[in-house]
């Protein structure tokens, strides 16, 4: 099921973003992002999403902009005592009186002084408030799941009605079919006398009972209609139902192609493939069902 939810925070020295987002998938599988400084949380976010979720790709990730740091000078002592060793030497080397030294020269030099980042603020303290934005953005994110879900029912409410007014029509077209088969086979039986010297009775009987057993739909209409109870059923519940209306359209579809395969009657034969065309559109609603 496809989603996205987002929550923006920040402290004195921090800014912080969550984002969650989410695309089809047969199970879950958690991705995270998590910015440097708050591995931590990633096992959080595991058990907060596993525990919201049930089915979906989902993504996580925590993007963190830290603010100007403060810079300041340091004196580097080593490079200090080398300046005062370079300055003692070259008086002793050119035999003068040590002269008064410029502090303010010696300092000036390059790498007695040097810039340096302030300490960055503990990351402790800002843990809790990251991860209460994290629980924000979930509940955002499931908010986001449940309004598309809605849509969802509505439409496989849809489609579910369609298979079973599409089942009512193959049903009234049986009878014009049995009136159409037996007309053929009478067709079919008087051609076959016309060219032979006669035909046992018996076997005309059989055979005129195995293509009535091979015709026969019922039992695959009567199945049909039981999936169209599961599938309210399904739709009524309050849990995850993703899984389970995947494996009843697979079935849906099975008995979809055995009526179409047994159909041998224009009529009939429309209705199957209208009924497998419903059925390939839910199939694929359903891959958005957590």
């Amino acid at each position: 099921m496809t989603a996205f939810a987002s929550v923006n925070g920040s402290d004195e020295t921090l800014t912080w973003a969550w984002e969650i987002r989410s695309v089809n998938g047969r199970g879950l599988d958690i991705r995270t992002r998590i910015a440097d400084g708050f591995d931590g949380l990633e096992a959080v976010v595991r058990k907060d999403i596993g525990a919201a979720c049930k089915r979906g790709t989902i993504t996580v990730g925590l993007k963190v902009k830290r603010g100007a740091v403060a810079r300041g000078a340091r004196l580097n002592p080593d490079a200090l005592e080398r300046a005062l060793d370079a300055v003692r030497d070259t008086t002793k080397a050119a035999d003068m009186e040590t002269a008064p030294l410029d502090v303010a020269a010696i300092l000036a030099l390059p790498g007695v002084f040097t810039m340096q980042d302030a300490e960055q603020d503990d990351l402790s303290g800002v843990i809790p408030q990251v991860q209460k934005d994290l629980s924000t953005a979930i509940d955002s994110f499931c908010a986001a799941r449940a309004a598309e879900g809605g849509a969802l029912h509505s439409i496989l409410t849809d489609q579910v009605q369609d298979i079973a007014r599409l089942c009512a029509a193959a049903a009234d077209v049986l009878e014009a079919r049995r009136d159409h088969a037996a007309e053929t086979f009478r067709a079919n039986v008087a051609r076959v006398l016309d060219n032979t010297d006669g035909v046992d009775d018996s076997r005309i009987a059989q055979e005129l009972a195995l293509i009535a057993v091979k015709a026969d739909v019922a039992e695959e209409l009567d199945r049909l209609g039981a999936h169209v109870d599961a599938a309210h059923a399904l739709l009524a519940e309050d849990g995850p139902i993703g899984r389970k209306f995947d494996f009843l359209t697979q079935e849906f579809n099975r008995e979809a192609n055995t009526l179409c395969s047994k159909a041998n009657f224009t009529e009939l034969t429309a209705i199957g493939l209208d009924l497998k065309t419903v059925i390939d559109q839910m199939r694929e609603q359903v891959q958005n069902v957590e």
